[in-house]
Order: C-alpha cells, then structure tokens, then sequence
C-alpha cells in the first residue's frame, strides 16, 4: 500500500512537471515484502527491497523504479542512477502505542518492537528497562501487532504513517535530538537507467537539489562508516536558511549503553564531504568499536 502510494506520488509529480507524459504504475513484489518474518540481513538487508526492481529496470521491463530513500542501497548500482531525489515527508521516528502513552509514559518493562537496530539502540538508551522485540512488516502489520497485544508499542517512520493518512495513530512524533532518523529517512528516489537520457531529462524537474544535498550528507556518513542496514547508525541534515547543511550523527551500542553523537556543518556544495568528515570524527571517538559490537553475534 505505501509503495503504490509512493510511486502514485512521482506519477503526479512527472504529470505535474510533463502534461503530456503518460505514466503506468506497475507492481512488483520484493523479496522484502514476500518474507515479512525473517531478519532482514538474512535475505539480503536492504537490497530485499530494491533488487527486483532494479532488475527490471536493467531489463527494460519498466523505466523508473520509487524507492523510500532508507531502503535504497548505499552502494551504486551497475547500470542505473537515482533521476531524482524529492517529497521528503517528516523525516523523525514516532511511536506507535495501543492505549496511545508515550515512550517515558510506557509501562515498566513494556515490550516494544523494532526490527531496526538503529531505533533499538536508541530505545534502549532512552529506557533500559523496556523489552525490545524484533517485528517486521507494512506499516498497516505492525500497527495491527501493536493493537493485538503482541507487543505494547511499535517505533515507525513519520513519513509512511502520513503518507497512508494513519496520522491519528501517532502516540508521539520522537525528537531528533535524541531519537535521529535512519539516512534518507522520509525521502523518494526515483532511478533510471543510467544511459536513458530521455528519462533522465523529465526527471531532472522533480529533482530537489537542496534535498539531495542533505541526503547525500547523511548517506555519506552511513558510507564512511562502512554502511549497512543491521547498523545503528543514525543521520540527519537541515538546512540552516543560508545554503549550508548541518548534519548530525549517532552510532550507538546495540544494547543502549554507549553512544555517539557529532554535528557539524558545511555548505551545500560539499554536503558529502560534510557526512564524510563526520564519519571520521565518529570514528576518532570510537564508532568502530560500536559497530562491531553490534555485529558479533
């Protein structure tokens, strides 16, 4: 449902930017949405969700392909480029609750489920006593998870929440100064093949500069860290109203007992050597160590 939603919302866009373009919306399930139980590293991270489409993409079967900019793989893909980066919602985590309490309102010991080592780590750090469970699934399956008792609370994207007008389901949006979004968070990619200059003219009006600016800075922070979905890894640039970004950053302990914050900013022209820069002084304070933690089994 929020992908068709996603891709209907860069339909309108072309529409919007092309009267006389015509687009057709195509589904393709991914390997993510068919295995809703299995962790995400064991079938492939993030790239559960974009490998279909990218191949498709690469086989001509369609032409462009919408991704929520989290999901899509740091790595550059062979072959294909992303057109256009826009319509980023709200970019923060909320909390989803049944009786709708707040994170410091939860009950002692409550569980709260997350597949996300990222909101775990930072969960754990703001309530050491709360009961961490994985679930995975749509935004409608963990909403339902939370509403048939299987867990107390659920920690989801702002933006997919909005985006499907659940909004009255938000207990509480969580604030980025102590609870950062994962890279990208909020934000749609449209890719194309990389040689289709025909499909790349007409996404180059949707393309939101300052947006990719401040998203690059964020995916270059996760990509000087070594980069992966099972990372908590957190980013989040802003503009500050005078064409430069400040970018913050967190990697933390997966059981919340240790952390890692930087800030910094930079003009927009050197957003991703910003989110590098930032990576680096991460990894002076001791981000590795943290990560690898996070890793072990």
């Amino acid at each position: 449902m929020l992908a068709l939603r996603q891709a209907a919302l860069a339909a309108a866009r072309l529409a919007a930017a092309h009267p006389a373009v015509r687009t057709e919306l195509l589904v393709i399930r991914t390997q993510g949405d068919v295995d809703t139980e299995t962790p995400l590293p064991e079938i492939g991270g993030k790239g559960a969700f974009t490998e279909r489409l990218e191949q498709a993409l690469r086989d001509g079967g369609i032409d462009l392909a919408v991704h929520s900019l989290k999901d899509l793989p740091i790595e550059p893909s062979n072959g294909l480029r992303v057109g256009a980066i826009f319509g980023r919602e709200d970019a923060r985590d909320v909390l989803v609750s049944r009786n709708g309490a707040t994170l410091a309102g939860l009950p002692p010991g409550a569980a709260v489920g997350t597949s996300s080592t990222r909101r775990a780590a930072q969960l754990r750090a703001a309530r050491p006593d709360l009961d961490i469970r994985p679930i995975r699934g749509n935004v409608e399956t963990r909403i339902a998870k939370v509403d048939a008792g299987i867990c107390e609370a659920t920690v989801l994207a702002a933006a997919g929440i909005l985006r499907l007008g659940l909004a009255a389901r938000i207990s509480e949006y969580l604030a980025p100064e102590t609870f950062l979004p994962a890279p990208g968070q909020g934000a749609l990619a449209v890719q194309c093949r990389e040689d289709d200059d025909e499909v790349r003219g007409l996404l180059a009006p949707i393309d939101d500069p300052l947006l990719r600016a401040a998203t690059d800075a964020e995916r270059a922070f996760l990509r000087g860290l070594g980069g992966g979905c099972s990372m908590p890894v957190a980013a989040l640039a802003e503009a500050d109203g005078t064409q430069a970004l400040v970018l913050r950053g967190f990697v933390g302990a997966a059981n919340g007992t240790r952390a890692i914050r930087v800030r910094a900013g930079a003009a927009l022209a050197d957003a991703q050597a910003l989110g590098e820069r930032l990576a680096q002084e991460a990894l002076g304070k001791g981000a590795a160590a943290l990560l690898a933690e996070s890793e072990s089994p």
